[in-house]
């Protein structure tokens, strides 16, 4: 009877009513405090993309990840504005595109470009309209019945598109609508950032592979001369590592700090290499000077080049002198050796001077033989060859220097081989190569402290060559230097002792000949010419240095 009672007041008074309704609404109110917490969540994970190297496509999943918990949501996908065109950027889930990302939209009737135009969000579905729109046969195809198409602004620019459709057809509420608008503007700032990062990483890579990319040597170094970073080809010319910096280049560093201005020098190798290095302090924007920039070019073979040109002048000009001393030496040695035969004609073998007059016409041919020589070499002409023994050729060379070597002191011992054949060749030209040989012998013979000196010259036979070689006990050459003896002018005497045509002319010639000259050297030690010729050279060849 009382519980009758209590119950009757109960629906009287609607208790049961009110606690039905208030846990009805407490569900209600914590359904939504969870989709607006998952709504700050999903805010709070593009917000993170801002600040961290994150894709957009990571972007996106997190989003519909978050998004498919309390709103239905099958298919995203970002399109950027890039060049005045509309690209298909991101798509996720990635298999439910069919059309290619990248791809571009069409202006004309576009449902995007409708959208991002006319700054508007646009709600469709399928279903309930029969509009036709560029985008509708491949959203159809990925089986979307339902649209929501939102413009991507920032700083009332127009950047891009955000797309998210529906399977079932349903339709967004405005609560849904006013959260992905908001989310749409926060995603504004995370393309944003992401393009600007894109762009300094690719300036940056480009900025780097065109340094590395530079033939020529490009340091950077800080105001202590500590190196910030360099290319490849100074890493391979100067093998630095961080925090060394060349001695050579030290000075050149300093003087454009202090200067602030472009400095200038040219930097010489132990590899013969010459570079032109120039200079550039570096200022930031309040024109404060925090480094400088070393470039450094190689200009080896320019300057090789160079001094081939300035050698061809002056063999050009040697071939002008020789036409004229030609002339002025030719008549008085006609003389010299029309009298000298006149002499030798009335005069016999056993006559003190029979001899001596020998000795004037050898020398008077000789001489002719010369001047004809320097005249083939300045004009490259034609030499016809005849056979001679080289043994022979010894002979007669150091019969005409016997007196300049008996007179330096120099003991000459001969080691010629009496199975030799003859050679095919020119032999003036050939005994030009051996004078040459024996007098650089006996100049590094005069300036060194050995008290024997001597001259060894030997001849043999090494399979189809012919070999010579003039071997002495003198000062010897630089390991430096043994790579240029042979260059036109090149010389280690004094000005009035050597022209530097010497070794550039018998190379010159043993070249024509179809040979060649080694040398082998030490200093203090000696040095060792080996002259070695084919049995069978050019019939017919130039003679150049």
């Amino acid at each position: 009877m009382v519980e009758g009672k209590q119950e009757m007041i109960a629906l009287l008074t609607g208790v049961k009513s009110s606690k039905r309704n208030y846990y009805t609404e407490l569900k209600s109110t914590v359904e939504q405090l969870r989709k607006k917490n998952m709504q700050l969540e999903i805010i709070n994970d593009v917000m993170k993309s801002i600040k961290v190297d994150m894709s957009l496509n990571d972007v996106l999943k997190n989003v519909i990840d978050k998004l498919t918990v309390f709103m239905k949501c099958d298919r995203i996908c970002l399109l950027v504005l890039k060049n005045e065109e509309l690209v298909l950027s991101n798509v996720y889930p990635e298999k439910s595109h069919c059309s290619k990302v990248y791809s571009t939209v069409f202006v004309e009737n576009s449902l995007y470009w409708s959208s991002l135009k006319n700054k508007e969000t646009i709600h469709l579905q399928f279903e309930q309209t029969d509009d036709e729109f560029f985008e509708k046969q491949f959203l159809l195809e990925a089986k979307i019945n339902s649209i929501l198409v939102l413009p991507i602004f920032i700083k009332n620019k127009g950047i891009g598109i955000l797309s998210i459709g529906r399977k079932d057809g349903a339709c967004w509420s405005d609560e849904d609508v006013s959260f992905l608008e908001n989310l749409a503007d926060h995603l504004a700032v995370s393309i944003e950032n992401t393009q600007l990062y894109t762009e300094v990483v690719r300036s940056k890579q480009h900025w780097e592979d065109t340094f590395k990319a530079v033939d020529d040597m490009i340091v950077i170094f800080d105001k202590n001369l500590h190196i910030l970073q360099s290319n490849d080809a100074a890493k391979n010319v100067f093998n630095c590592e961080p925090e060394e910096v060349d001695e050579r280049l030290k000075t050149l560093l300093q003087t454009t700090l202090q200067s602030l201005k472009p400095e200038y020098s040219d930097l010489y190798f132990d590899n013969q290499s010459i570079f032109e290095a120039y200079t550039y302090p570096i200022q930031n924007n309040q024109n404060q000077v925090y480094g400088v920039i070393l470039y450094a070019k190689d200009v080896t073979g320019k300057r090789k080049l160079e001094a081939q040109l300035l050698h061809s002048g002056k063999l050009a000009a040697i071939g002008e002198m020789a036409a004229g001393i030609a002339h002025e030496l030719n008549s008085p040695l006609t003389a010299i050796l029309g009298n000298s035969q006149i002499l030798l004609r009335n005069s016999q073998e056993e006559d003190p001077a029979y001899s001596l007059l020998t000795d004037i016409k050898n020398c008077g041919d000789r001489s002719k033989k010369i001047i004809k020589s320097l005249l083939t070499f300045s004009r490259q002409d034609e030499y016809l060859f005849e056979l001679f023994s080289l043994n022979e050729a010894v002979n007669q060379v150091l019969h005409l220097l016997k007196y300049q070597l008996q007179k330096s002191e120099v003991d000459v011992n001969l080691e010629l081989s009496d199975r030799l054949p003859k050679l095919l060749g020119s032999q003036q030209q050939i005994e030009q190569i051996i004078v040459n040989l024996i007098l650089n012998a006996r100049d590094a013979l005069e300036i060194s402290d050995h008290i024997n000196k001597e001259i060894v010259i030997k001849t043999l036979l090494v399979g189809n060559k012919i070999v010579l070689t003039v071997q002495d006990n003198g000062i010897g050459i630089h390991e430096n230097m043994l790579s240029d003896i042979f260059l036109p002018f090149y010389t280690t005497k004094e000005m009035e002792k050597g022209t530097g045509l010497g070794l550039s002319v018998s190379f010159g010639i043993a070249k024509a000949h179809g040979g060649t000259i080694e040398v082998k050297s030490k200093l203090n030690q000696g040095s060792t010419f080996t002259l070695k010729l084919p049995l069978q050279p050019p019939r017919v060849i130039e003679v150049s240095s």
